[in-house]
């Protein structure tokens, strides 16, 4: 039986500051590194054998995966990074306080900005300290300047496609350690999540969400290895 496992990187160092980080390539705090721990720990106690691991190419998602395979014994297993699994580009409002951009933009437009589904922020401009287009890892690869979660899931949903699901049809069990939107997207692609509830639907930092699929790689149940971190599922 094919086997998901969805793992959501730890506290960041700009998730600690309360900024909007996207694209931005910041390192996980000591807070996030035990949240990987934990995961690991929970995913070892659960007997989980993987057979590939799913990564974006940012730095706070690869440290997440790997700490969590070191803690369950298997960092041997292969491990691919792709930016499709990157998380949501958050455009104009990258590295802004969110507090700050709460009190000049007003609390009901940085919601419509942050949970909306279809509405992005505004673009980012080019040439300034988050611009990614020199960026080597992106090289060839249409860059956005800006997201919503449905961009997003537009983004990631042809790899999901391509790659990881034709692993799953294989009966390969298969960990995807990334980021708040993009598991977001998946998750709303696996369990067909309304546009109007998707964005309600939490995913706790390192605590790993393992899908049990069918044949047809859709959900047959779903559960959250720490119970007592869990938030509530679509219905599988």
């Amino acid at each position: 039986m094919p086997t998901l496992v969805l793992l959501r990187h730890g506290q960041s160092r700009w998730n600690l500051e309360n900024r909007f980080t996207g694209w931005v390539d910041v390192d996980l705090t000591p807070q996030g590194v035990a949240e990987a721990e934990a995961g690991g720990a929970k995913l070892l106690d659960a007997g989980v054998a993987f057979d590939r691991a799913y990564t974006s190419v940012l730095t706070r998602a690869i440290r997440t995966c790997e700490i969590a395979l070191q803690g369950a014994g298997q960092l041997w297993i292969p491990v691919v990074k792709d930016w499709r699994l990157n998380e949501r580009h958050y455009g104009g409002l990258t590295g802004l306080d969110k507090t700050e951009t709460a009190e000049r933009h007003g609390d009901d437009q940085v919601k419509i900005w942050r949970r909306s589904y279809d509405v992005a922020p505004p673009p980012l401009a080019s040439g300034g300290a988050y611009d990614f287009t020199g960026d080597r890892r992106y090289a060839g690869a249409p860059i956005p300047d800006t997201e919503s979660l449905k961009t997003t899931l537009e983004r990631v949903l042809p790899y999901w496609t391509a790659e990881i699901a034709p692993r799953l049809a294989a009966n390969e069990t298969v960990m995807i350690a990334a980021h708040g939107n993009s598991l977001r997207a998946i998750v709303k692609h696996l369990f067909a999540v309304p546009d109007g509830e998707i964005t309600a639907v939490e995913i706790p930092t390192g605590n790993p969400l393992l899908i049990d699929m069918s044949a047809e790689l859709k959900p047959k149940g779903a559960r959250y290895l720490d119970e007592a971190r869990a938030q509530p599922l679509p219905a599988a």
